[in-house]
């Protein structure tokens, strides 16, 4: 770090926004950079974009989403919409006394991205969207066309029980960590669409469950430690899954309220990520809808492919996300001067 430009470490505090209480990690000055991390991860696993943008003269501001990690989760599963999570997000800018943020969001966190761009303009300069596109909605509620047979169903179906997921992934936190976000990587994802690799993403036998069938890394892949899988292990020993998994029991709840945005487009400038290897690749018909983006986003800067990186870019490749995150928040810079 250079003497010229001194940056603090990372901060960590507690912020009352919409009813709760969410922790946020934050670092440097300047314009604000919110990422929004995904499931099942916490602010931690923007741990090596938080320096770098901060370096290059950003105020850096990641928070624990609602339900995850050291910020408050409510006991109703409908305190988990995608209204409560977008109004957590305007509520953190408003307690920050900030007018507008470059939004970047990661899975889970893309959507909320999307959605808070969509439904708040004027609070988002710009967007970062990783892995999940921007997508029209459906004629009919998520539930009932996700796909489902006697033995299995779509991971998002076996996640709507109360209780079952929680039980199966609370018996050894750190191990279903591990395995859920190793085989949505590169090095466990698929390399062609219909290549048969173990999907946390995918169809879940349902009297097995979710985890049987992914692998344990031995050795970890070299975006990953030992000390990474525990600092997650602590944060959902902590939590519980319960919140992270609240987000998908509201897939049918969002499609209703998502009805009254149903003619609008996002209109801030956008730039869109996805890994080669990334399992939302492999869904039939993904491709085409990232493809029709431009429709729903007509300010989109371009939609970028990461060789051989899988569901988790923030992670797997961090330096050439850090590098795109500035090089786009310093071209909105230069249009807003």
């Amino acid at each position: 770090m250079s003497g010229d430009s001194i940056v603090k470490a990372i901060q960590s505090r507690l912020v009352a926004v919409n009813g709760i209480n969410m922790h946020v990690s934050e670092q440097g000055q300047g314009p604000v950079i919110l990422l929004c991390h995904g499931f099942p991860e916490t602010s931690y696993s923007w741990r090596h974009q938080m320096g770098p943008l901060a370096e290059a003269g950003y105020k850096v501001v990641a928070p624990d989403m609602r339900g995850y990690g050291r910020t408050d989760s409510p006991g109703s599963v409908e305190e988990f919409s995608m209204e409560h999570l977008v109004g957590d997000i305007v509520g953190l800018l408003d307690s920050m006394e900030v007018e507008d943020a470059l939004i970047v969001g990661n899975d889970w966190g893309a959507s909320v991205a999307w959605q808070a761009a969509l439904r708040f303009p004027r609070r988002f300069r710009g967007l970062v969207a990783l892995g999940v596109p921007m997508m029209r909605r459906a004629p009919v509620p998520p539930t009932t066309f996700f796909p489902r047979t006697e033995e299995l169903e779509l991971y998002a179906l076996y996640f709507q029980g109360v209780g079952t997921a929680e039980q199966e992934f609370e018996e050894n936190v750190a191990e279903s960590v591990l395995k859920i976000l190793y085989a949505a990587s590169g090095e466990a994802g698929p390399r062609k669409e219909g290549d048969g690799t173990p999907n946390p993403f995918g169809m879940v036998n349902r009297k097995a469950g979710l985890l049987a069938t992914l692998p344990v890394p031995n050795p970890l892949p070299p975006w990953m430690s030992q000390e990474d899988i525990d600092v997650y292990a602590q944060a959902f020993g902590r939590s519980g899954f319960r919140g992270g998994l609240n987000y998908y029991r509201n897939l049918d709840r969002n499609w209703e309220q998502e009805a009254a945005y149903s003619d609008a487009v996002v209109v801030v400038p956008t730039l869109y990520l996805v890994g080669e290897r990334d399992t939302g690749l492999s869904i039939p018909g993904m491709r085409e809808i990232i493809a029709s983006m431009p429709e729903l986003v007509p300010d989109l800067r371009g939609a970028h492919v990461i060789p051989e990186c899988g569901h988790w870019i923030p992670q797997e490749r961090p330096a050439i996300l850090s590098k795109m995150i500035i090089d786009f928040a310093n071209e909105l810079e230069v249009r807003q001067a």
